[in-house]
């Protein structure tokens, strides 16, 4: 299992603003900004880098054909790099054992992951119905960085 820490570190000293890169069909590179916290899978019980798209995002797309992802969080100079395999879990990514109730908790696990906060949990979950969001998990194959 490759390391988090610094990724977790890293992340939250800016925002927890991440670049997320996934292959298009042609092999050219997607990259797009993203919120993605360090959470443990509900399932494995790993540790793995989390984000949550929106339904009709480029990168699910791209994620649906070619399950391969690389995130990296930066802060100033420091930056890291983690790159694995992708799970999706969504309203058109359903998953064993995340019927709708369990998907709303886990798109507020993945959201307080990545430093989220909100005064409307109520608001927030209609909206990630409204637009059909889906976490991502992207396991850990290999991390690296400039420090």
């Amino acid at each position: 299992m490759t390391e988090l820490s610094n990724f977790r570190r890293i992340a939250a000293a800016d925002s927890y603003l991440c670049i997320v890169a996934t292959a298009r069909a042609d092999s050219s590179m997607q990259a797009s900004l993203v919120t993605a916290g360090v959470m443990v899978d509900p399932r494995s019980g790993d540790e793995v880098v989390a984000f949550v798209a929106a339904g009709g995002a480029r990168k699910l797309v791209n994620l649906r054909a070619r399950p391969w992802a690389t995130v990296v969080a930066r802060s100033g100079w420091q930056w890291e790099a983690v790159e694995g395999k992708t799970e999706l879990i969504g309203p058109d990514d359903p998953a064993a054992g995340f019927d709708a109730e369990r998907l709303r908790t886990l798109l507020r696990e993945v959201f307080v992951a990545a430093g989220g906060t909100h005064d409307d949990w109520d608001a927030y979950d209609a909206a990630m119905v409204n637009e059909r969001r889906v976490v991502v998990f992207v396991r850990p194959a290999r991390a690296y960085s400039n420090g």
